[in-house]
């Protein structure tokens, strides 16, 4: 039975500098929030440059805020190259506020970074604090080491203002597979605030047949938005070109982030290889991970979940710079036993890299692999029971007060 709410209204943030995590993320959960509940209505705002390449459901849209990009050293810079990134980090800002400030959310949900870019949430998030808004910050399992997010967060002071300005912090993994503030010093009123809400399920749309899933058997090699990715997809090539008994159907999908240059030399290499197909970005991965004997990838958090979701095969050749997250990720999930990890250095051995992808359509799904609670998919249903709750609380008339 779907409830209905009159008006309800959730607005989300996700900064998307780098990648297509943060929008993904927000935009599943966002699309299983409307299935579960009329009346309500969603508003993502978000910096991804391809925002708009994602269809969204009736009830769901989204705000695009001038696109800011992440650089391999960290910094950022403007995505226009003529806006100096103080002017676009103002705009962003004024959007965001002018956003919240005509939307009048019940419920505001945070992606990730607790302050906005470079703290462009801030303001907003004391003024619906003001307005009685319920503040939400969403974590995933795995951030970055302790070490590399304490510095981060300890120049800003983030962890006094998440305590100061947040109501709930959920954590999208069980709390037997991560912590994401492991080895940090987190006050106890914030502990209190944190819910281990479980991974975030995927599934299929019902609306439409997969037409573009490959015909026959094939090994999915994915490095989400490929910014960072043609390193992998260049040593999968090159496992295929030295070693000729390696004969499963590879398909390849480059990421829309992938910088041009690197995207056409992997598209020409590739076409000279009979078992490799290379395109360039699928705005429907989940299809494809669901049609495939097993998955190659980087395992950043959507993929994993998608490899859960769908119980397939997966080697992990994680990044491992700047950020660790991949690599703590990808090493617990394979201790285990989930999916089986190489060091990106372990990968660029075409003949050891071989071997291991000639296994991986054999190996057992992580379903019949795994350890304990690893494979806890209840992130969705958990959010869709917590935010019911608060709506219905929002609908009760208060008491009349006596005169």
């Amino acid at each position: 039975m779907m409830r209905r709410f009159e008006d309800a209204r959730i607005l989300m943030y996700s900064h998307d500098t780098f990648g297509l995590g943060h929008l993904r993320r927000c935009r599943t959960i966002a699309h299983s929030l409307v299935e579960d509940y009329r009346g309500l209505n969603i508003l993502i705002i978000s910096g991804a440059t391809i925002a708009g390449a994602f269809d969204y459901r009736a009830r769901v849209d989204f705000v695009k805020v001038p696109s800011v990009i992440k650089l391999r050293n960290g910094e950022y810079t403007s995505l226009a190259r003529h806006i100096d990134l103080h002017e676009t980090l103002k705009m962003r800002q004024s959007i965001i506020r002018h956003t919240a400030e005509t939307f009048q959310p019940d419920i505001f949900i945070v992606d990730k970074e607790p302050m906005g870019l470079k703290g462009e949430v801030e303001e907003t998030l004391a003024y619906l604090k003001s307005r009685g808004t319920t503040l939400v910050l969403g974590l995933r399992e795995v951030m970055d080491a302790p070490h590399l997010l304490e510095a981060e967060w300890k120049n800003n002071n983030v962890m006094h203002k998440i305590d100061q300005f947040y109501d709930t912090v959920w954590v999208y993994g069980p709390p037997d597979f991560y912590d994401p503030l492991i080895d940090l010093d987190v006050p106890a009123t914030l502990r209190d605030k944190m819910k281990f809400v479980g991974f975030l399920q995927r599934s299929l749309s019902n609306d439409n047949t997969p037409t573009h899933v490959p015909e026959g058997d094939y090994i999915l090699v994915t490095t989400g938005g490929g910014g960072d990715g043609a390193d992998l997809v260049h040593n999968v090539i090159h496992a295929y070109q030295q070693d000729p008994t390696l004969q499963h159907k590879a398909f390849i999908v480059l990421g829309p982030y992938m910088p041009a240059k690197q995207r056409a030399k992997l598209v020409k290499k590739g076409g000279k290889i009979p078992y490799i197909q290379v395109i360039e970005f699928d705005n429907r991965m989940e299809e494809l991970i669901a049609g495939a004997k097993a998955v190659v990838a980087m395992g950043g958090y959507n993929t994993y979940c998608e490899i859960l979701s769908f119980d397939k095969p997966a080697l992990i050749v994680p990044r491992v710079l700047p950020r660790e997250e991949q690599l703590i990720r990808a090493t617990r999930a394979a201790e285990l036993g989930l999916i089986e990890m190489l060091l990106p250095e372990e990968a660029e051995d075409p003949l050891r890299f071989a071997e291991v992808l000639k296994r991986l359509p054999d190996r057992p799904p992580p379903s019949q692999t795994g350890k304990g609670e690893g494979m806890r998919l209840e992130g969705l249903v958990h959010i869709s029971e917590i935010v019911g709750d608060w709506l219905d609380e929002r609908e009760q008339p208060l008491p009349a007060v006596a005169e």
